[in-house]
């Protein structure tokens, strides 16, 4: 019975998260498109795409890796929608919760821009694989400050007793706001705000989308992907944004407002699920959707250069303030 209840929330979660992230794409192209002056399309447009995709053929350049070309996008979308059951939804906690923690789901979000790569170099197009060396110099740049982050969040619990702490079922039922002093607020504001300036990285959105770079390289990684593996990629970015923004939520934000509210049972476990499909589109809005309308392309040095010096070293700031506030607070 335990397999089978395993096994049917698995089956929830990857078709609630690919459908959610369909809507959150069409909110966020919407959104930009408004910001910009433009209509834009219709919210039911990322539908569209992947069901055309769906249907067209699967082009496989002459110079490809067949098997790796094709197997490179099921990879992504396997680990996109993995990071996911390893992660607490709103008012439930992981399904897979006791058989995985936070280093597994730091390697799990790194699995879709190695996909990437792979495809990339697996395609043989030259301009694939600038795109893919771009993937790996950029995810190279930002998996550091972004493990910072989680070191210092699950530190900061493990000194306050709580265990097992790089658990998500510990993450996401213990906020830490008010549970430090002033310099440990002022240490989470640090960590909080790299987070969200890794999070547009990690999704490869402007001004970290040099990997593609339509005007630069014509498409980078993507640029031979076609029909049903491109709807793939697709989807997997798509599943890899409610990930990122489920991560942000459960590290810094993991309240629900049914209790202050009064509310109890079925109508608290609603209410609070809801509100946790608000944080997320709040966080893919702040983090993704302002960004790439303010802001242009970077050079793939920019990017490392950015992450290596100021992003890291605000993240290295946040930590060595929560160790402070552990110092002062006892």
């Amino acid at each position: 019975m335990n397999v089978l209840h395993v096994i049917w929330q698995s089956a929830v979660v990857v078709l609630g998260s690919g459908l959610l992230g369909l809507v959150y794409k069409g909110i966020d192209r919407k959104l930009a498109a408004r910001m910009q002056g433009r209509i834009g399309p219709p919210l039911r447009q990322p539908f569209l795409d992947v069901g055309k995709l769906m249907v067209k053929e699967n082009v496989v350049p002459r110079d490809a890796v067949p098997w790796l070309f094709h197997a490179a996008p099921i990879l992504a979308v396997v680990a996109s929608v993995t990071v996911l059951l390893y992660l607490p939804l709103g008012p439930f906690p992981p399904v897979l919760s006791g058989r995985g923690d936070l280093i597994l789901i730091l390697y799990l979000l790194a699995m879709p821009a190695v996909a990437m790569a792979l495809g990339g170099f697996a395609s043989g197009s030259p301009f694939a694989s600038v795109g893919a060396q771009r993937e790996i110099v950029m995810m190279m740049s930002y998996e550091f400050p972004l493990a910072v982050v989680v070191v210092g969040v699950v530190w900061r619990l493990a000194t306050l007793g709580f265990s097992p702490a790089f658990s998500m079922v510990t993450v996401g039922s213990t906020p830490l706001w008010g549970l430090v002093g002033p310099l440990g607020v002022l240490g989470l504001a640090l960590l909080f705000l790299c987070l969200l300036v890794v999070t547009p990285a990690e999704l490869s959105k402007i001004p970290f989308d040099i990997p593609e770079a339509e005007t630069e390289i014509a498409g980078g990684l993507l640029v031979e992907y076609s029909g049903v593996n491109l709807a793939l990629f697709y989807l997997a970015d798509a599943v890899k944004t409610v990930a990122m923004g489920a991560l942000v939520v459960a590290l810094f934000f993991p309240y629900g407002i049914a209790s202050p509210l009064g509310l109890s049972g079925g109508w608290a476990a609603l209410v609070d699920q809801l509100f946790f499909f608000v944080k997320v589109f709040a966080v893919v809005f702040v983090a993704v959707t302002t960004v790439r309308v303010a802001m242009a392309r970077l050079k793939v040095d920019q990017v490392a250069r950015g992450f290596w010096i100021p992003v890291t070293a605000a993240a290295l700031a946040g930590l060595a303030l929560l160790v402070l506030d552990k110092v002062v607070m006892g």
